[in-house]
């Protein structure tokens, strides 16, 4: 595995319209009252969301939400859409936080870790090729 993103999180985030409406949340604790866009990951619902406070206190939250989804890019167009929060990778968003369409939410805690990697069958069949796009997307990762 070739590290492309080793330090991406992910990133609590809403749209504007929906802070409006409900409120933004200002610690984890605030979670339960809100509606939560859950996402599956493999054959388990990921409902349980950490963060890490700067002074190393690490928080479990169990979220709950009427919506679910296997698609990770569907609970980003929810969380657009103004139906929720969402618990993303801030690589699947960053274009949407610099554009304003969401808003990355508690600021003073750091979300769960989502490192991106290349990944291959065997070393054998990374080529210096392979190895300079894998360069060049991480590159970009850092940029976003």
């Amino acid at each position: 595995a070739l590290p492309l993103a080793p330090d991406n999180r992910r990133v609590l985030c809403a749209s504007p319209a929906y802070l409006a409406l409900h409120g933004t949340p200002q610690s984890p604790a605030d979670l339960g009252a809100h509606q939560s866009l859950r996402f599956v990951l493999g054959d388990s619902l990921h409902g349980r969301w950490r963060f890490t406070s700067a002074d190393g206190e690490t928080v479990a939250v169990d979220v709950t939400g009427s919506r679910v989804a296997d698609d990770g890019g569907l609970v980003r167009e929810w969380a657009v859409a103004g139906l929720g929060l969402a618990y993303k990778s801030r690589l699947d968003v960053a274009d949407d936080l610099a554009s304003g369409r969401l808003v990355a939410l508690l600021p003073g805690w750091l979300g769960e870790p989502a490192p991106l990697h290349w990944m291959s069958v065997g070393r054998h069949h990374i080529t210096p090729a392979l190895r300079r796009l894998a360069e060049s997307i991480r590159r970009h990762c850092e940029a976003l």
